[in-house]
């Protein structure tokens, strides 16, 4: 591993002989707009039109030990300790996901729908980009978030404070029905929840970056039913969703239709409906409560 010179264009070329056998060019060149722009500020105008600058050398070294970093496949953003999502700024590491596109979707349509001041909940918080994002662009809603991770919500809440949004934070298993409505005093007008769902037999089909660091307990549904988070939720929703509330679900497109089946059959919806994602994937479930 050895740069050529100085230049940004032959840092350029590095990365992408370096990165090569693991991430394609488009991918590359993404990982690089967030290396360029952590270390030295560049956007993405500045790679096209300071290709023949020169970097300097404390800088090189950073940005080679990086790259060396991700030889060993861990992902940029747990590496600068950063991700964007909904442009804005979050604190990432090993304990939570790395914050996805199709999130944003789902975070975009909520928004889009809900402009008045309600009050949210965001089941399995994660990196609390959800409620984060929906706070700051709802100033005057009220966010609850919950996760059974303590090490997740710390990362939530360190994004709370670092985006000044307030949100309240409970540690709870969605799983365990009687400590969930114990913790959860009153009902809400949105539940959002982005579960585990991806089943075990799909594990092959996950990058070698995904699976070596992101935390496999946000990942995976372990068991017999894929559904079971999904379930658990819609049944909360009788106690802890409002008349004429609204739920919002991120899907595994693989078991979209069996979330919407239970949902209808719990026949405490006025209307559930499955919503495609950009890819032209089934990713959201909306349902109205009567």
């Amino acid at each position: 591993m050895r740069i050529a010179s100085n230049s940004l264009k032959d840092l350029i070329s590095f990365y992408h002989s370096e990165l090569n056998t693991i991430y394609d060019s488009s991918e590359i060149d993404a990982i690089l707009h967030l290396a360029l722009e952590h270390y030295l500020g560049f956007s993405r105008t500045d790679i096209l039109t300071k290709k023949e600058s020169n970097i300097n050398q404390s800088d090189l070294l950073k940005l080679y030990f990086c790259c060396k970093e991700l030889k060993t496949n861990v992902p940029i953003q747990y590496i600068l300790k950063e991700a964007w999502f909904y442009n804005l700024k979050f604190y990432v590491d090993k304990n939570v996901l790395i914050p996805r596109p199709e999130t944003e979707e789902l975070v975009d349509l909520i928004l889009k729908e809900n402009k008045s001041a309600l009050s949210f909940l965001d089941i399995g918080t994660g990196s609390g980009c959800i409620p984060v994002s929906i706070k700051k662009n709802n100033s005057n809603s009220i966010v609850y978030a919950c996760d059974i991770s303590i090490e997740a919500l710390n990362v939530a809440k360190k994004n709370a404070a670092l985006n000044k949004t307030e949100i309240i934070f409970m540690e709870a298993d969605i799983l365990n029905e009687k400590e969930v409505l114990k913790k959860m005093a009153g009902s809400f007008d949105i539940i959002i929840s982005n579960p585990p769902y991806i089943k075990e037999n799909e594990r092959d089909l996950l990058t070698k970056p995904v699976i070596d660091n992101e935390p496999h307990m946000a990942l995976f549904v372990n068991g017999k039913d894929d559904i079971i988070f999904y379930k658990k939720i819609i049944d909360l929703c009788q106690q802890k969703l409002k008349a004429k509330g609204k739920l919002y679900f991120e899907l595994n497109p693989l078991t979209a239709e069996n979330v919407l089946g239970y949902a209808k059959a719990s026949k405490q919806f006025k209307t559930v409906e499955l919503i495609k994602d950009l890819s032209g994937k089934m990713r959201f479930l909306k349902a109205l409560k009567n």
